[in-house]
């Protein structure tokens, strides 16, 4: 295989440069060497690549086509040896990442703070955003998407599902009791994203996954789920907000789950990020950190 490869790279280069003289200079070799990898490619394939003369080598047909295949495979092959090179260096560099407000505040800052700490010439500029973004147009190499994904170009690996579950405080619970099924929402205090489409409406999945829609009413609404968060630590109604959010606020005892067999339907949670035959090793680390956090 060696010199299979080695014969197509002095046949491109003969191409290329327009003789053999040119090409074995161009590779150290003799232009009789030059000429002898040629040869064994011809008498390889039993057909004729060139038609010499005495001014310039000009391709045949089936040389034209070796040529074009040739190339191609020597890129290929430049690509690998390339791309296992940097797959091997040290991360470094500057990443741009683009990610939901709540998510990436509670969530991905924390694991990002970490990886950095492991790899100290990395450095981080962090979007938060809950609108879509164009994200290689804008050039985030890197971006985490909650809900279907309709751009067809971006890879996009999977994470663990968005569940967005049911809490409030033991104050609310005090002062009003808990609903013991979903339609006794209707007569409490829910707190409501105003970015919601199904505004005023939540749609709930059980534990053997029937599903209810609930009409919620409630005094306090907010575009940010972090506010929402802070109004249910201080009593003011019953949250439907990610469980990644409230993780801590619940394992201190901070908030306490409603109805904790239900909670919203999963929403499909991804890492994207621009097709790339060549990912950096910073890019490579990223990702496998965070599918290995988040995934």
């Amino acid at each position: 295989m060696a010199d299979k490869l080695a014969g197509m790279a002095m046949f491109v280069r003969v191409v290329e440069l327009g003789s053999f003289a040119a090409a074995a200079e161009a590779s150290g070799v003799s232009p009789a060497m030059a000429a002898k990898h040629v040869r064994t490619i011809e008498q390889r394939l039993g057909a004729r690549l060139l038609h010499r003369t005495t001014r310039r080598q000009q391709l045949t047909e089936v040389g034209r086509l070796y040529y074009e295949r040739s190339k191609a495979a020597l890129a290929e092959v430049e690509l690998a040896e390339a791309s296992a090179s940097e797959l091997q260096s040290t991360p470094h560099g500057r990443l741009r990442l683009v990610a939901p407000v709540s998510f990436g505040t509670q969530n991905l800052v924390p694991a990002l703070v970490e990886y950095m700490r492991l790899n100290p010439r990395v450095s981080i500029d962090l979007a938060l955003d809950n609108n879509p973004h164009d994200m290689i147009g804008e050039g985030y190499e890197l971006g985490i998407h909650i809900g279907e994904l309709k751009d067809t170009n971006l890879v996009a690996r999977p994470l663990r599902p968005y569940r967005r579950v049911l809490a409030t405080s033991p104050d609310y619970l005090a002062r009003f009791g808990a609903p013991r099924t979903p339609e006794d929402l209707a007569e409490h205090e829910c707190l409501g994203h105003t970015y919601w489409r199904t505004q005023g409406r939540w749609h709930l999945v059980g534990p053997e996954n029937q599903t209810r829609e609930i009409v919620t009413k409630g005094s306090f609404t907010a575009n940010q789920g972090q506010a929402l968060r802070v109004a249910a630590l201080h009593g003011a109604g019953i949250i439907l907000q990610p469980e990644l959010l409230l993780a801590a606020d619940l394992a201190s005892g901070a908030l306490v789950p409603v109805l904790p067999q239900w909670s919203y339907r999963p929403t499909p949670m991804s890492l994207v990020y621009a097709p790339d035959r060549r990912p950096t090793a910073m890019l490579r680390s990223v990702i496998d950190f965070l599918v290995a956090r988040f995934g």
